[in-house]
């Protein structure tokens, strides 16, 4: 038993660390890949370009991507738009009910013509 007693609990520690960080780097590697191909404003080219840099210098292609990547795109928008819609079907939202408030609020001048014609588009 020569091999239990080189095993210390600083062994068994570091091989956790080395494992969670291993870990990590693979989940980000997907995420960031998984980020890259859901994306339609970036062309084939583009995403093709992301993920050679990513493979050729792992650490720093995936820093300069997350730097990179605009905060919000359009994508992103459209998504929350679409589950904030869907979120409000389940919860029995009526948009008829909606609209009805809205031209209330319009009418007593709470709301601008503008906000009125925003709140609507989004309503519908």
């Amino acid at each position: 038993m020569p091999v239990l007693d080189s095993f210390t609990v600083w062994n068994v520690l570091e091989s956790m660390l080395v494992f969670m960080f291993i870990f990590m780097f693979i989940w980000i590697f997907i995420a960031i890949f998984a980020d890259i191909f859901r994306r339609d404003d970036l062309s084939g080219w583009a995403k093709t370009g992301w993920i050679v840099l990513i493979f050729i210098i792992p650490l720093i292609g995936v820093l300069i991507y997350v730097i990179a990547r605009p905060k919000m795109t359009e994508q992103d928008k459209r998504m929350m738009e679409e589950a904030q819609t869907r979120e409000r079907r389940a919860s029995g939202y009526s948009s008829a009910d909606e609209l009805a408030k809205l031209a209330e609020l319009h009418k007593s001048g709470s709301i601008t013509d503008e906000e009125y014609a925003e709140l609507k588009r989004k309503a519908m």
